[in-house]
């Protein structure tokens, strides 16, 4: 299993290019698993549920379940980690991280026009930029090692990710 990380400024377009690339990759054959941390408290639950209101009664965890699906639900006093979070898709190719630009991940980070004009991310993992603006208006300079690829181009930017894939130098197994 390998995780990638894709990342950007709020309203760059992560979510956008994630869908795009998961769709385009899976039609593959490559399973993909999106883990996304939400830096404020999410409700994971439709009100009206049993299982919301079995929470709302004070269950600290909930399980749904059918023939090929489950969904839980639990509060933790202790914070959860991404990484303890990777144990759930055993059979994932890749898991793709949303957000984590301060991480050392390997990671491709959205610029975009209008939004943002220069890498935000912690150089540490930046393996490439996807991004709308011509080269000369990416302001600050990308190391030679950092791809540039062009956001609307997603065959371009899935051809990057299955070479990643591929090469087991550009990050550890997990």
């Amino acid at each position: 299993m390998r995780v990638l990380a894709i990342c950007g400024v709020k309203n760059s377009g992560k979510t956008t290019l994630l869908t795009k690339i998961t769709a385009q990759l899976t039609k593959e054959g490559i399973k993909i698993a999106v883990i996304k941390h939400d830096g404020h408290s999410f409700q994971a639950d439709r009100p009206g549920t049993d299982s919301f209101r079995h929470k709302e009664a004070g269950a600290f965890g909930t399980a749904v379940f059918c023939s090929g699906r489950f969904s839980v639900v639990k509060d933790t006093e202790e914070p959860v980690t991404e990484t303890e979070l990777f144990s759930f898709f055993p059979e994932a190719d890749l898991i793709l991280l949303v957000g984590f630009k301060h991480s050392s991940y390997p990671k491709i980070e959205v610029i975009r026009e209008g939004i943002s004009q220069t890498p935000v991310s912690n150089p540490d993992g930046l393996l490439a930029v996807a991004t709308d603006l011509p080269a000369a208006r990416i302001c600050g300079s990308l190391p030679p090692s950092v791809e540039r690829l062009n956001l609307n181009d997603i065959s371009g930017i899935c051809r990057f990710i299955r070479s990643f894939l591929k090469n087991p130098a550009s990050e550890k197994e997990v």
